[in-house]
């Protein structure tokens, strides 16, 4: 067994990371089969050593999306875990800053995947980009966009 402790800078942040009744906290355990308990303005993980490097990049990147006022949401989360686990987990911070543009009410307009930030960024360098996608039916609908740019 393993144990990482994670430090807490704001407790505000502590509140997004652990969401509604715990939810966050508790997808993280069962998705990467950890344990984790907070106590005070720490956070301790236990269980395998992968596993409790993987939890803690999670937490890392949900304190720095939090940070940065975004709404932390289970999707969100799963995102968070499937980037770390492929370790990809250097693109976590990307994605929350670049807005797109703002909608009547203030809410900010933001790609929400690696894949997403990529087609804008291709929109934004090509004069010409074409969008393709796929769907695929299913419980959990996902949308891939495929970029074609000359």
């Amino acid at each position: 067994m393993t144990e990482q402790i994670v430090s807490i800078e704001r407790m505000e942040d502590a509140v997004d990371i652990f969401g509604s009744f715990d939810e966050n906290i508790r997808l993280i355990e069962q998705e990467l089969g950890v344990r984790v308990v907070g106590r005070d303005d720490q956070l301790k993980i236990t269980g395998e050593e992968e596993p409790v490097a993987w939890a803690g990049k999670v937490l890392h990147g949900l304190m720095g999306l939090s940070a940065r006022g975004e709404a932390i949401h289970e999707q969100n989360v799963r995102y968070l875990i499937q980037l770390v686990k492929s370790g990809n987990e250097d693109k976590i911070q990307t994605l929350a800053a670049d807005v797109l543009c703002v909608t009547a009410k203030g809410k900010p307009i933001k790609a929400k995947t690696v894949g997403q930030k990529r087609y804008v960024d291709a929109i934004r360098k090509n004069t010409i980009t074409l969008g393709v996608a796929f769907i695929k039916k299913e419980r959990n609908a996902s949308i891939y966009f495929m970029s074609i740019c000359e």
